[in-house]
């Protein structure tokens, strides 16, 4: 495992601040400056939108098995952390995110409030075991877990960028993301096609385990609601190419990114990082902005956006 983390130390409820950094961990810091620097350089507009997330209010509900928090906290995102039985007494207005991280054993009244909030315009994110715990009851005809429980591996993913001009913006057709399993994550069948997006997809989790969505959609009311199989918070991949295996440089050049960028890259330790940890945190870090900026377009539409900070 080299300095990946354990999943097993996971499991047991050990926080992140009781774990040294570890090599994915430094890897979200690295991918979060690529995807600022080349949003800047190629679609100044849309890297002004992701700066306007900043603003977003959100609310992560601590689980177990999954750290979400540690992605907003790199990307500067502002967040409440609470615990899964404070969540009925937490004021949820529609303009709020919730992050649910697995496994989401949530009080019925912290369900209850779920519904209305989405139902009203809220977003709600959710990973792995939540789409048992909370998806399958709360919003019941969208999504539910297969019942074929997956192995602890890392399989290839497939990201849909469609018309995503954020997306189509900062992931390239050269792309190749690891996306890690624990043990036991929960594959998503899609019961309602038409009225879920599917906006990752492996074919190697459905030939395995008969359901191939990995990150999905849907809109239930005036909200919308995300669900991950496995963690957000990715803490492993693999190299299974020699593109995987090289240098974290090489994600650098294939970014096309400036020469400017390189001595802040090489202080960041990025040629000592293989192109597999990078490609896979990166990919990860794009949907939580993707998400977020999902929710300031939300906003102004409906005409509910209040800008909080200074930031251009």
């Amino acid at each position: 495992m080299g300095l990946w983390l354990n999943p097993q130390a996971w499991k047991k409820g050990k926080k992140m601040s009781d774990i040294r950094e570890d090599k994915m961990h430094r890897a979200y810091k690295i991918a979060e400056e690529l995807i600022a620097d080349k949003l800047r350089d190629e679609n100044p507009q849309l890297a002004a939108e992701i700066m306007e997330t900043q603003d977003v209010d959100v609310i992560v509900v601590r689980g177990q098995y999954d750290f979400i928090e540690s992605v907003l906290r790199l990307s500067g995102t502002p967040f409440k952390l609470i615990e899964p039985g404070a969540l009925g007494r937490e004021l949820l207005t529609p303009e709020k995110i919730v992050f649910i991280n697995c496994p989401g054993n949530l009080e019925p009244i912290g369900l209850e409030k779920l519904n209305s909030f989405v139902q009203s315009g809220g977003f709600l994110f959710t990973t792995d075991w939540a789409l048992k715990q909370v998806l399958e009851p709360v919003f019941p005809g969208y999504v539910r877990y297969n019942l074929k429980a997956t192995a602890d591996e890392v399989v290839r993913v497939e990201v849909d960028a469609g018309q995503d001009p954020f997306l189509q913006t900062i992931l390239g057709p050269e792309e190749d993301p690891q996306w890690w399993l624990e043990g036991s994550s929960y594959p998503i069948e899609v019961k309602s096609p038409g009225e879920v997006e599917v906006l990752v997809h492996s074919r190697e989790v459905g030939e395995k385990y008969g359901a191939d969505p990995v990150f999905v959609s849907f809109e239930p009311g005036e909200g919308k609601v995300y669900h991950m199989i496995s963690h957000f918070y990715l803490q492993r991949s693999e190299t299974r190419s020699q593109r995987h295996r090289s240098s974290g440089m090489e994600y650098f050049g294939e970014k096309g990114l400036s020469c400017k960028y390189l001595a802040k890259y090489t202080s960041m330790g990025l040629a000592e990082e293989k192109l597999a940890d990078i490609e896979s945190a990166y990919t990860s870090s794009a949907m939580t902005k993707k998400i977020l900026r999902d929710k300031v377009q939300h906003l102004k539409r409906r005409g509910e956006w209040k800008k909080k900070s200074s930031v251009p």
